[in-house]
């Protein structure tokens, strides 16, 4: 390590703080400040320059403080997922972090993992490296012993044993890192949406701002006086902080999310995972504590073993052996060792597995039984084996025995029925009857096992090589039923999915009767009808899409799937209007997570393919640990939601008190540098703050968004509507009132000024929530947002106080009188809106 430094590849440096700070500068509303700006100066107005120079230099330091901050915090959840390599030191095979490595490690590969550094192979079964980041080739490359395997490609077949011979910079990716680039990510939906947004809402305020334009040059308003105005319109009414917020609601998101497990590969995925209709899940370790043990063996004569639980193997037998049940029991121990690349170590007095959970089980259960596996392994060498592949259903290896050689193959039972001509019977062989097999299998399924078969036989003559076409004439040995427990928190989770108006289904490879058992343990409600199989999937294709989709529409549990299955069966529910959210840890399920609405990769024992493939990576593998995601999801879009409420319902407000002021003849109710005061200082700090909004608790009680309703929906418009006439026209008719009662402009629209303080001030109150009352929501829930307001206010207070301040703003200290009956006035606004909000509570429950 310290010769040749971690096995890391260089990465773009982060952009700096002064360059976020100067990006700020990069837009379109900016310009038009910076030209009112140049304006003020021609003019010789050195007071409105200098403020809008000022209020540009806060608002850059602002945003670039909160884009700084969430860029840290992606890295920093970024450093959460790190690659991992398994390798061999000191003869025991360790999982450790890829950056680890260092030449003359010893690395296991497998299919689904990313070739860590560069290797020499030693050993191959049946490997293939997928090399196209390198060659551009698209078909994988078969390897064999002594090829070279590079760094940063995937295996997708087989297994191997390489030496590293190149890390970091030394490898033959490192070296032409410099040319390689990543492909930008894509914008979000959301952000789309909400600039399709901000260009609407762009296009009906030039337009409301040329039309007040025409009116004031007709009433022979000062063109200097006009363009301010009309630049403070523009930016009362454009949301310019919604980016801001959204980011910030976003990265909040992903960081109570990577709390709950769930680390988000793409920030899309935050919005999208809070609208899933439908999650398709994987049974073991997901529903599952992924601790298989075996439990029940089952010989063809119907004699039946118990093992004690647990990998613990000084503790434990095998009950119900006998002289008699012995050696038929030993025989399927022995196809249970033999193909089995699973290793038990004991660490500090402790027993653990390495290797794949079924291996581990089988390998725990035939050393209860007597069957050692190194023991066995020195009377059985090894010559071959057929790894397990998900397509096959079955491992098998071949093994000499003095002049012969013996296959032990362990899978599916229907996989090994298919290849064995006879059975053991009370010690004798005889012809197979499936149909009995079949119903000691169903027998083990039904009461939630996951059951597994055993078969041997001999071959007289082999290359050396074992080929699918040996696996024929072999004698059935027997079964085991293994057991995986139900995670005890996803019952409630899947209850809280039902709550949410979220389905569930699983997808598992596992046996019909098994998969419905554990279904129902989970808490999923399956009728007999609702159970599909692979075979069906693989007809209704052959028969279309639309036999598909008619079968997708009522299945719950899909059991025997192919991984290549689960891609028909995400695109089906996606025909069938399900917003869907799949989960997976193969390297067959990269298409299905790719092309899933929102793809979920388990980060413990999912693969490098499936990783990359997917948006979310849950590092628990826990089942719950989505629907905590989904909450969060939730969240961040009804903060969102709550953003664009405050800043298009104030923006709005003030432009109608313009019109309304145009209309009517009086002098224009408030100043250019009042509107940037009022929307880029006091109203800047408040909309932040919504977006740290945390759970109002009911999240998971009402039924997922549509994902193709626009934000601005039929409820946000009728608020926005409401809110507007209510601080439009009442700040139009308190200015209207003061200038007759004999107040000066001046003092009117200092009033005026303070009184949309105010306004935003309750309105920040009132955007808490769609759906419950401000008087029920715990005042100090979000201590930020009732800091910002008090910020807000205090700030305005303050800004009466400082000459410079109060003398540019054109505002002066007002009376404890008239900020009490300006604070009535503003209040009258959360009436009406808490009336909304009961009327619609009184139209959901009726």
């Amino acid at each position: 390590m310290a010769e040749y430094g971690p096995n890391v590849l260089p990465e773009a440096r982060p952009p700096s703080f002064i360059g976020i700070f100067l990006k700020q500068f990069f837009n379109p509303l900016i310009y038009i400040l910076l030209l009112a700006a140049v304006l003020s100066l021609i003019v010789s107005d050195l007071r409105d320059a200098v403020f809008i120079g000022i209020v540009l230099l806060i608002n850059g330091m602002i945003g670039a403080v909160q884009e700084y901050s969430a860029g840290r915090e992606a890295a920093a959840l970024k450093k959460l997922e790190q690659p991992s390599a398994i390798v061999i030191r000191d003869g025991i095979s360790r999982l450790i972090d890829a950056c680890e490595l260092v030449p003359g490690d010893v690395v296991l590969l497998e299919a689904g993992s990313r070739v860590p550094a560069d290797l020499m192979l030693q050993e191959c079964v049946d490997l293939q490296c997928d090399e196209s980041l390198l060659t551009g080739e698209s078909l994988p490359l078969k390897k064999t012993a002594s090829a070279s395997c590079f760094a940063g490609t995937m295996v997708t077949r087989g297994r191997g044993k390489g030496v590293v011979s190149a890390t970091g910079l030394r490898t033959e990716i490192g070296k032409i890192a410099q040319e390689i680039s990543r492909r930008p990510l894509s914008e979000p939906p959301l952000m789309i949406r909400m600039k399709r947004f901000t260009r609407n809402i762009a296009v009906g305020v030039s337009g409301a701002v040329v039309l007040l334009a025409v009116i004031g040059f007709l009433r022979g308003m000062d063109i200097h006086e006009l363009f301010m105005m009309s630049v403070g319109l523009a930016v009362s009414a454009i949301p310019e902080g919604l980016p801001i917020a959204i980011s910030i609601a976003l990265a909040i998101a992903m960081r109570r999310m990577a709390k709950a497990n769930v680390i988000v590969h793409h920030m899309p995925a935050v919005e999208a995972l809070g609208s899933c209709t439908l999650i398709a899940t994987d049974k073991t370790g997901t529903l599952t504590l992924n601790e298989l043990t075996a439990t029940d063996i089952l010989l063809p004569d119907g004699t039946e073993l118990i093992c004690d639980t647990g990998i613990d193997i000084t503790s434990g037998s095998i009950r119900g052996k006998n002289a008699i049940t012995s050696e038929r029991a030993t025989r399927l121990l022995h196809a249970a060792a033999l193909p089995n690349e699973a290793k038990l170590i004991q660490e500090e007095n402790v027993w653990r597995g390495m290797g794949d959970t079924v291996d581990v089980a089988l390998l725990a259960a035939a050393h209860k039984g007597g069957v050692r596996q190194q023991d066995i392994e020195a009377h059985y060498p090894l010559v071959s084996r057929i790894p397990y592949e998900p397509d096959l259903k079955y491992a098998a290896s071949l093994h000499r025995r003095q002049e012969s050689m013996h296959i032990f193959v362990k899978g599916a039972p229907e996989a090994l029925m298919a290849m064995c001509e006879y059975m053991e019977m009370n010690g004798v062989s005889t012809p197979i009857n499936t149909d009995m097999l079949t119903a000691q299998k169903e027998h083990l399924a039904e009461s939630g096992l996951r059951v597994l078969a055993f078969a041997e036989g001999i071959i007289d003559k082999s290359d050396g090589a074992l080929r699918h076409h040996h696996l024929v004439n072999l004698t059935f040995l027997g079964m085991v039923g293994m057991q995986d427990p139900i995670r005890p928190e996803v019952p409630q989770a899947i209850k809280a999915c039902r709550s949410a108006g979220i389905e569930v289904v699983m997808v598992t490879g596992d046996d019909p009767k098994t998969a419905s058992v554990i279904a129902r343990q989970a808490g999923m409600e399956v009728e007999a009808g609702q159970i599909v199989t692979g075979m069906d999937i693989e007809r209704t294709e052959i028969e279309g899409q639309d036999s598909v989709d008619r079968l997708t529409r009522q299945a719950r549990v899909y059991a025997r799937v192919k991984p290549a299955q689960k891609l028909a069966i995400v695109l089906s529910l996606a025909r069938n209007g399900h917003f869907v959210a799949v989960t997976g840890d193969g390297v067959n399920d990269g298409p299905a997570l790719k092309h899933a609405h929102v793809g979920v990769a388990m980060g413990r024992k999912g693969t490098d393919v499936a990783k990359e493939s997917a948006d979310i990576i849950l590092t628990d593998d826990n089942f719950a640990s989505i629907v905590a995601g989904i909450r969060e999801g939730r969240v961040a879009y009804a903060n969102i939601r709550k953003v664009v409420f405050m800043l298009a319902s104030t923006g709005a407000a003030e432009v109608v008190v313009f019109l309304l002021a145009m209309l009517s003849g009086i002098p224009m109710p408030l100043l250019a540098v009042q509107l940037l005061w009022l929307n880029l200082v006091t109203n800047g700090i408040q909309d932040v703050a919504l977006a740290c909004e945390k759970a109002e608790g009911d999240e998971l009680n009402h039924k997922p968004r549509n994902p193709r309703e626009p934000i601005f929906d039929r409820v946000m418009t009728r608020r926005v509507l409401h809110a507007t006439v209510v601080m439009g026209a009442g700040g139009f008719a308190v200015f209207w009132w003061l200038l007759s009662q004999g107040y000066a402009e001046a003092e009117a629209r200092n009033l005026l000024l303070l009184l949309f303080v105010l306004f935003e001030n309750v309105q920040t109150f009132n955007s808490r929530s769609e759906r419950r009352s401000v008087f029920r929501q715990g005042f100090l829930a979000n201590p930020f947002l009732v800091i910002s307001v008090l910020a807000a206010q205090g700030l305005h207070i303050a800004a009466m106080h400082i000459p410079v301040l109060a003398d540019t703003l054109g505002i002066a200290p007002v009376t404890w009188r008239e900020w009490g009956c300006l604070l009535l006035a503003a209040s009258f606004l959360m009436i009406v809106m808490e009336m909304e909000k009961w009327w619609d509570r009184s139209r959901r429950q009726a």
